[in-house]
């Protein structure tokens, strides 16, 4: 009754479909655009900071510390412990549903426990939640033509103290992370000579510089009617303050200048950044987590413009630009839609033979997407890479309503119904079968919601995304294709082809019955047909790739540098420039970190000296692919003591997924428990290398350090102390800082020097010995010392238990179990280790068998709703029996194309289950009816497949062709959508076969024997 009112109203129903257009517009314009979903990420990073500790004591003084209290929080999934010389961090992953903004307040709490317990000089543990937005939205390279010291020292204050600032100022930015920024330092250097001769030594000079460098408090004090506060300025402030500071020496006042030359220098860099050869300060600019990155994108190149006019001898590189990435996916994914809906609306367009029909269906894409939309804006799901996948699955769906009750309406007026009668009851007909189509898939998509870690959030979004635009193509079809089609329609009733379509003229109906009639006369083979397919799912997904998600198209990746030796950063520097300069004709964009890097937020590795990362974009995804093994053995030839590694850049995607995960990492422990040795280690891998030749197994990572052993008995002879030998050596190595200066946003350090820096004479210094009866002695280091050279791991990583060592492998899935059994075998002969694993390989199992249960779950949901419709049991196995044959179409087809199992693919196949079966299930309820209507159980069979042959394909091949566009890959958006795609569409293409031939037999043989 409601259909034939409102057809009579199309205005009042044409102002409300304009009415809620205009919300949807409003709604697109206030959609938040993100490359992913926004979702919480379940980890937490400990970054600890101990100067002058090795790796040994700080694992054994701090990080063993911290790490037992840490393996009590609750919902702690896995805990790795690094410790290296001067700092180590602890990274934290927790199980997905863990609350994890209480996980940081009760990781802050343990971390104040412990910290009593450390030494004195150390620095609180500094505790950072993983978080969306600390992925940069891109990096800003600051260089200069001029690559003098002086000129780079000059750009550094420039960027820090003006640039920075006026980045940050931008609404959207949150904070701007600088690193490479070369800092000064203020020199005090003795004139020895002249200190012996007044009789005064270093501890002199120390004494006076600190009684003149302190702080008072005000003093309040009352004069009358008033009260006044008097501050003491005794605090140094610049390198006057320190050269005009006076000493008392036998009576004679003596400026510090007088006896110590001040200066002021650059500051030995612990790091250096270069962006495309030059020294660079680089930005890492992070937004607001509610900014839209359109908004920052336009906001920032307005300032960049700017500052190339401002500025014009400073150079500024934008580099790995995450709204490049966004632009380019949604753009891909948009265009996509618009593909996908044209070859959809010519499908109908060729079939139906009449140009108001598809005019019918292009109202239906745009209007049901708009509704989508708006709906998705009051339910808060964001526009992104996954959502809108979502919207594309679903549009071939969103077409399949639409063409069902077209083309039901199509028929009832064939058979002589007229024009409102036929869309009454052609609507009411076929609007229990939509709804149960439209349940049944929202059905297939529930349990991805409860896929265990960030899978199963991320997936929220597409889930959603495709429930809300099959119920928004469910109310456009039966609320308006029905008034619009027959305001079509009602000044010419009649169904008139058009006369150049009609001329193409292919007899589906009789193609189709001579087919069935052979399925019916030739059952035993057919039955054979179709059995055969169940074991050959079997064995392709046997014999099938696994992996945790797809191989995505990129043209970036950062290079990993560990030379294994104590290299300073100039030899590290020259090293990589030449490493740049061999492979520069195929690198577009490079940006080096080398050494130790200054930024606050660990959305950067963090590295030392002798390490560095380099970042390469390359002309092409194809020279990219063939320049990471050429890299890789450059690197590996020319110093094969180091460790290399190549990795995808950090993206969102990156590091929601933990995609730069080893296939396999090899955990290997001392079966005593005692520390690892290097020797003893590279020696056991090296038994590993024999067995495996092929197998690329990095060195063991150890350093050799100098030790100087005290000798206790000649420094008691000569009344010296330990923390003498150690303020010389600081001020030998000038690395004596006494206390630093603010200047506006930096912080000059002052320290004492007495040698050029140089470890070559260390031992020929002098230490001053004053003995019992005043007597002035200088005695050589080398007296009073032993030199020694150790040897230990660079870092010192341990998990739950304790120490072991992480071997990294990479390799294949079926090269995976061979290779641990090996080991497992050598380590067994060997009888000094214990080995475990864990991996990418290991990981991505969990996951495929996760979503083989989630499979398990959508089939048993489809089971009781399509009992519930058809008061049927029997029925519904009739219907879901087809999935046995469609999985073997959609494994296949992946293998074909090389894609594989993972992710992706797994729900493409889930899906497939939900949509293959809509087909089925509106030919059973056809037959259903047919039969009630008083047809035999033959005819009724061979009438409804010949009725729902038509609409079967035209959905089929609607559904196909909206994701066909994904099979064009080159985006991470269409990299990510390409498995699911190609699982859909063979599952679609072999289901729509069975759908059409083998359901009517199935349902013919268990009925004529019933009967």
């Amino acid at each position: 009754m409601m259909i034939g009112k409102l057809i009579e109203r199309p205005i009042a129903v044409t102002m409300c479909i304009i009415a809620i257009l205009v919300l949807g517009g409003v709604a697109i314009g206030m959609l938040p655009v993100s490359l992913m979903p926004n979702v919480d990420i379940p980890q937490i990073t400990i970054q600890v900071t101990s100067k002058g500790s090795s790796a040994r004591e700080l694992d054994q003084n701090v990080m063993k510390r911290l790490r037992r209290e840490m393996i009590q929080i609750p919902g702690l999934k896995e805990i790795t412990c690094e410790a290296n010389n001067g700092g180590g961090t602890i990274f934290m992953q927790f199980e997905h549903n863990t609350n994890i903004d209480y996980s940081f307040i009760e990781i802050n709490e343990r971390v104040d426990r412990a910290v009593s317990s450390f030494p004195k000089d150390m620095e609180r543990p500094k505790v950072i939640k993983a978080s969306a937005t600390d992925i940069p939205v891109f990096f800003i390279d600051i260089t200069s033509d001029n690559q003098s010291v002086e000129s780079f020292l000059e750009l550094s204050r420039f960027a820090k103290e003006v640039i920075s600032k006026r980045i940050e100022q931008i609404p959207q930015v949150a904070m701007v992370d600088v690193s490479g920024v070369l800092g000064s330092r203020y020199i005090i250097e003795p004139d020895n000579a002249k200190m012996k001769s007044l009789g005064i030594t270093i501890d002199d000079l120390e004494n006076a510089i600190d009684n003149n460098n302190i702080t008072l408090g005000n003093l309040s004090i009352k004069d009358g009617h008033y009260q006044w506060n008097i501050r003491f300025d005794s605090e140094v402030n610049d390198i006057e303050d320190i050269k005009n500071i006076y000493l008392n020496i036998h009576g004679r006042l003596y400026l510090i200048k007088d006896i110590a030359n001040i200066v002021e220098e650059p500051a030995p860099a612990a790091g250096m950044v270069r962006s495309n050869g030059r020294r660079a300060v680089t930005f890492a600019v992070i937004k607001q987590s509610d900014a839209r990155m359109s908004d920052l994108k336009v906001e920032l190149d307005k300032l960049m413009a700017s500052f190339n006019v401002e500025y014009p001898e400073v150079t500024f590189n934008v580099t790995r630009n995450q709204t490049e990435l966004l632009d380019y996916s949604i753009d891909n994914l948009k265009s996509n839609i618009i593909v996908g809906a044209i070859l959809a609306i010519l499908v109908i367009f060729l079939f139906l033979k009449d140009f108001r029909s598809p005019l019918l269906i292009s109202i239906t894409i745009p209007l049901a997407l708009v509704v989508s939309l708006l709906l998705m804006y009051l339910v808060g799901i964001t526009i992104n890479i996954i959502s809108l996948s979502g919207l594309i699955l679903g549009i071939g769906m969103m077409v399949d309503n639409s063409i069902i009750v077209i083309d039901n309406i199509t028929q009832r007026r064939e058979r002589g119904d007229d024009l409102t009668t036929a869309i009454v009851k052609g609507t009411n007909e076929v609007f229990s079968p939509m709804l149960s189509s439209v349940l049944t898939t929202c059905s297939v998509f529930v349990p991805l919601i409860f896929l265990s870690g960030i899978a199963g959030a991320l997936f929220y979004d597409q889930a959603m995304a495709v429930a809300i635009g099959l119920f928004a193509s469910l109310f456009v079809a039966v609320l308006a294709i029905p008034v619009y089609y027959r305001f079509l329609y009602k000044k010419n009733p009649e169904l008139n082809e058009n006369k150049y379509l009609k001329k193409i003229q292919i007899d589906y109906d009789a193609v189709y019955e001579k087919g069935l009639k052979w399925v019916f006369r030739h059952q035993k083979l057919s039955w054979c047909i179709f059995l055969s397919f169940i074991p050959l799912t079997i064995l392709t997904y046997i014999v099938i790739d696994k992996s945790k998600l797809p191989p995505l198209t990129h043209t970036e990746c950062v290079v990993e540098i560990d030379w294994n030796s104590p290299l300073n950063l100039e030899v590290s520097d020259a090293r990589i420039t030449e490493f740049l300069d061999h492979f520069r004709e195929n690198i577009v964009e490079s940006n080096v970190l080398v050494g130790t890097q200054d930024f606050l937020l660990s959305h950067t590795s963090a590295i030392e000296k002798s390490q560095a990362i380099v970042y390469i974009k390359a002309t092409s995804a194809h020279v990219l692919e063939k320049m990471e093994k050429d890299m890789l053995e450059y690197l590996t030839n020319r110093y094969p003591y180091g460790t290399f590694g190549i990795k995808q850049a950090t993206n969102i995607f990156n590091l929601i997924f933990s995609e730069n995960e080893p296939d396999l990492v090899a955990m290997i422990k001392p079966r005593d428990g005692s520390s690892l040795n290097p020797d003893e280690l590279n020696k056991f891998l090296g038994e590993i290398g024999k067995e495996m030749p092929d197998l690329y197994l990095e060195p063991v990572l150890w350093q050799e350090q100098i030790m100087f052993v005290t000798n206790q008995e000649r420094m008691a002879l000569y009344n010296i102390k330990e923390s003498q030998i150690h303020s010389a050596l600081s001020s030998a190595t000038r690395e004596n800082t006494m206390f630093s200066i603010k200047n506006g946003s930096f912080s000059i350090p002052v320290v004492f020097a007495d040698s050029d820096g140089s470890a070559n004479n260390l031992l020929s210094l002098k230490i001053r010995s004053v003995t019992d009866n005043g007597d002035v002695r200088y005695v050589p280091l080398s007296y009073l010392v032993t030199e020694k050279r150790v040897r230990d791991l660079k870092s010192v990583v341990s998990g739950k238990d304790d120490n072991y060592y992480p071997l990294n492998i990479f390799a294949s899935d079926e090269d995976v179990p061979t290779i641990v059994s090996t080991i497992n075998a050598l380590a067994k002969a060997d009888g000094k280790y214990t080995v475990t694993y864990k991996g990418a390989y290991y990981s991505s199992r969990e996951l495929i068998n996760e979503l083989v249960m989630v499979l398990v779950v959508s089939l048993l949901l489809l089971f009781f709703i399509l009992a519930a419709q058809f008061e049927s049991v029997v029925q519904p196995f009739i219907i879901l029996s087809e999935i046995l044959v469609d999985l073997f179409g959609a494994l296949f087809l992946l293998w074909i194309c090389g894609s594989g199992i993972n992710l992706m693919s797994l729900i493409g196949i889930v899906v497939m289950c939900g949509i293959i079966i809509n087909d089925s299930i509106l030919k059973v309820d056809t037959i259903n009816s047919l039969r009630k209507q008083g047809y035999g159980l033959l005819r009724a069979v061979m009438l409804a497949g010949n009725r729902r042959l038509k609409p079967i394909i035209m959905t089929s091949l609607t559904t196909i062709l909206a994701i066909a566009p994904f099979l064009v890959r080159g985006d991470m958006g269409s990299d990510l959508q390409y498995p699911l795609s190609v699982a859909l569409i063979g599952g679609m293409i072999l289901g729509t076969i069975v759908s059409v031939f083998f359901i009517p037999i199935l349902y013919y043989e268990i009925y004529r024997k019933r009967k």
